[in-house]
């Protein structure tokens, strides 16, 4: 860390050794351990900090990117389902400008009538094509004939 070298420890242990006394180095020698142990947990301590405060930055610029992306995904996905509705009505947009008059709305063609006349409700009875009973129909008209 400082780059002292065992005989300057040693030297400088000698001094204190002159300077100080024999009595009370001990005690002077203790109260530096752990000042400088107080010192050692100080800078770790900011170290810790720091990288913390980097790993945070970092978390804010990565969920900053994950929102953005996600934001042009959910814009894609709305274009993608309105496009794919347009298509799917394209006359939802027509429709609604144009007018049905109840005659037109009463005639329907049934596509396989020899004649492809309009079926109205008067002669929708004498209509040559039969109607098929459905699935759920056919158990109901059994249960009925017995």
């Amino acid at each position: 860390m400082f780059d002292i070298s065992f005989t300057e420890i040693l030297v400088i242990g000698v001094v204190a050794l002159v300077v100080i006394g024999p009595e009370r180095l001990p005690g002077v020698a203790r109260t530096l351990g752990h000042l400088f142990g107080r010192a050692q947990r100080y800078v770790n301590d900011v170290k810790t900090d720091i990288q913390h405060e980097m790993e945070l930055e970092e978390l804010k610029k990565f969920k900053t990117s994950i929102e953005g992306a996600a934001h042009s995904v959910e814009t894609t996905v709305r274009t993608e389902i309105r496009q794919f509705q347009e298509a799917v009505n394209p006359t939802e947009t027509s429709s609604s400008t144009s007018t049905v008059s109840p005659s037109d709305a009463e005639a329907v063609v049934e596509p396989g009538s020899p004649t492809n006349s309009p079926v109205t409700p008067a002669n929708a009875s004498s209509s040559p094509v039969q109607s098929r009973p459905s699935p759920g129909a056919a158990g109901t008209e059994a249960a009925a004939n017995n």
